[in-house]
């Protein structure tokens, strides 16, 4: 740990993680010895700091996923099946603005519906109904979310064709619609290994992106790996705007007006989810991730409006620009799967089982899986597969 004494915070982010492995959240103590300080002071300090997030933010996981574990590997064989187009990339140098769904997403609004014709528009799912509002027209949609709430930002580009006319990048965890099958798919590799497993088994090309805990990261990491181009950000406040906590509209608006009365304004809703979002401090933790990640990231992502993590930049450049469409040719190409879609589920889980017999895979995907699955508390992993597998309906 001394050689880390003076290495910035991305640095002792990604040794903690890469040493850490598996090993239970709640097992991980942070051991001092107090005379170091006297000594190494500023760097001593910073090293605990850094510490401490990396256990927030690992913590924060670890109870997301036992939570959501089972869900989201439903979610992924749900949707293996309704594949129906993927869509292959080749790098390009368009420049890209990602949309989060920041309350200061609204005042960059009218900025990228000037710039659309000349940026890849790259939107995460509970951005695109502040963007379908303003008149602009994401080419690329993210969603990442296991969880069934993202089904409310989804199903905006549902109703409006978005995802007919354009690009799903997902991660199949993700909670996503029967609609979408119709939609090319730029499927998201979370490099798992029993996912690996599945993708190999049914030759479907994918993007390796790992897990990030949030979608605009990922977003981030897909822009970089399809353009070399600058990239712009909006909508990714880690604040809150007095009550607003996102972007109008948004998914979740229809929850408050339907449920506002007498006794339970609007107003009091708004303000009372503001409250408890700032107290649970998960902004603060991306906040510090994505600080700590800059370093390693190239120097041409700029923030449209003001931010405290990134640098703020101007995007109208068009005048030099060419139109995206002129270029975008062979930038994208969707493909038709032929595979039978009730047997490509079945055929990715009789792969992860094969593998799960062979002694050189069995304890990787029992680690990976067990954790997802719980069955740690006795039920039996190969059971658990096929009882999610094959039989989906039931579930």
């Amino acid at each position: 740990m001394p050689a880390l004494r003076s290495a910035d915070a991305s640095v002792i982010q990604n040794f903690l993680e890469a040493n850490t492995g598996r090993t239970p959240v709640e097992k991980i103590r942070i051991i001092e010895w107090r005379p170091s300080l006297n000594h190494y002071r500023e760097a001593y300090l910073k090293l605990f700091s850094q510490a401490a997030d990396f256990l927030k933010r690992a913590d924060a996981e670890k109870r997301t996923e036992a939570a959501f574990g089972r869900r989201w590997v439903k979610n992924f064989f749900r949707n293996i099946a309704n594949i129906k187009k993927i869509l292959l990339y080749s790098q390009t140098d368009i420049p890209v603005i990602i949309t989060g769904s920041g309350p200061g997403l609204e005042n960059a609004l009218p900025v990228i519906k000037k710039a659309q014709d000349y940026y890849l528009i790259i939107a995460a799912s509970s951005s695109i109904a502040a963007l379908r509002h303003a008149g602009i027209n994401a080419d690329i949609i993210v969603s990442t979310d296991g969880g069934p709430w993202a089904l409310k930002h989804i199903y905006t580009g549902v109703r409006n064709r978005m995802l007919a006319d354009n690009a799903l990048a997902v991660n199949l965890c993700a909670c996503l619609p029967s609609q979408c099958e119709d939609a090319p798919h730029l499927v998201i590799n979370d490099g798992s290994f029993w996912q690996s497993i599945a993708f190999h088994a049914l030759n479907i090309p994918s993007v390796l992106i790992p897990q990030k805990g949030t979608v605009t990261a990922t977003a981030l990491e897909l822009a970089m790996i399809l353009s070399r181009g600058s990239i712009f950000l909006s909508g990714m406040d880690f604040s809150i705007d007095g009550i607003r906590t996102h972007a109008r509209p948004y998914g979740f608006d229809y929850i408050f007006t339907g449920g506002a009365s007498r006794f339970t304004p609007l107003y009091s809703q708004v303000y009372a989810r503001s409250s408890l979002l700032r107290k649970g401090g998960s902004m603060n933790i991306y906040a510090a991730w994505f600080k700590s990640q800059l370093a390693l990231w190239p120097d041409n992502i700029f923030y449209i409006g003001k931010s405290a993590v990134f640098r703020e930049g101007n995007p109208l450049e068009e005048s030099r620009l060419k139109n995206k469409k002129n270029i975008n040719k062979g930038f994208l190409k969707t493909i038709d799967i032929n595979e039978n879609a009730s047997y490509s589920a079945e055929k990715a889980a009789n792969a992860i089982l094969c593998a799960l017999k062979k002694p050189e895979y069995s304890q990787n995907l029992k680690n990976e899986l067990g954790s997802l699955l719980q069955t740690e508390k006795g039920e039996d992993l190969e059971s658990a597969i096929k009882e999610i597998a094959f039989k989906r309906k039931a579930g």
